[in-house]
């Protein structure tokens, strides 16, 4: 066999409808744009039946390019018969060379463009925001998109760098969430904090060493609820920025949580501030 590349053989298959403007080459994974900051990104690179479906029932998305298996279209037109694009109908193997090793993308793959960032001037005078403190992990981020999209938090305020891109991983462990709780991305988190205090949030940090059970707080909204990360906790400047530090006292053996667990629980709690 000839050690040039693949394109050198002319009886090489294509997928049916292979696009000759397609993106990635099969086998490049380096070209994938999946370790992109938040502010980085040009295209977003969404997969797996949840988040495609919402992301194409958005209609502030725009889109570039959605790859589907044959299976997977006919599910999507059954479900969406009029489409904002119509799928390029590939191989799965052709996705799976497209995506980080062991995802499960299920036959379906959309490039589309991120979506409009709200501002921290344009933040609502009522609403829960949440903040994460360089939180690295894109399946915790995403678990904690999905879990603010189910309590309407209006934005998750992240950083520009330590923080995984809106993309890939992040995308599909948010199952859709990212269409319903936008990233507001900021170069630093603690001037970001002191002017929502300026602005009359309150700033609620989550931290193991809270000087009170988190539901047992006096609470107002707006309310902007801060994060940590694993093991590291809030940062010292993060807290100092926060007007309280809760807790979560668990009366079992365990005293410890994921972080999106953590996430999932003071949201229930800070969704009762009026």
């Amino acid at each position: 066999m000839s050690s040039g590349s693949r394109n050198s053989n002319p009886n090489q298959r294509k997928p049916k409808n292979f696009s000759a403007g397609w993106k990635y080459k099969q086998g490049n994974r380096n070209q994938r744009p999946a370790f992109s900051r938040p502010g980085d990104i040009d295209v977003a690179i969404i997969y797996g039946w949840h988040p495609v479906f919402e992301a194409l029932s958005n209609p502030v998305r725009k889109f570039k390019r959605l790859l589907a298996t044959e299976n997977s279209a006919k599910k999507l037109a059954e479900k969406m018969p009029q489409l904002p694009i119509e799928p390029t109908i590939v191989k799965p193997g052709d996705i799976t060379h497209l995506l980080e090793p062991d995802a499960v993308h299920q036959g379906i793959y959309l490039e589309a463009a991120p979506l409009c960032s709200p501002t921290l001037e344009t933040l609502s005078n009522n609403g829960i925001v949440l903040a994460l403190d360089q939180i690295t992990d894109p399946h915790n981020v995403g678990a904690i998109v999905r879990t603010a999209a189910a309590f309407n938090v209006e934005a998750i305020i992240t950083t520009a760098r330590h923080s995984p891109a809106a993309t890939g991983v992040l995308a599909k462990s948010a199952s859709g969430g990212l269409e319903h709780a936008p990233f507001l991305v900021v170069k630093n988190l603690a001037e970001a904090l002191i002017k929502l205090g300026e602005r009359g949030f309150q700033r609620v940090g989550l931290d193991s060493d809270g000087e009170a059970d988190m539901g047992n707080l006096s609470l107002k909204r707006p309310l902007v609820l801060v994060l940590g990360a694993e093991g590291k906790g809030l940062r010292q400047r993060t807290r100092e920025c926060c007007d309280v530090i809760g807790r979560l006292d668990m009366p079992g053996q365990i005293k410890s949580l994921n972080v999106s667990n953590a996430a999932a629980i003071s949201l229930y709690a800070v969704s009762k501030a009026t």
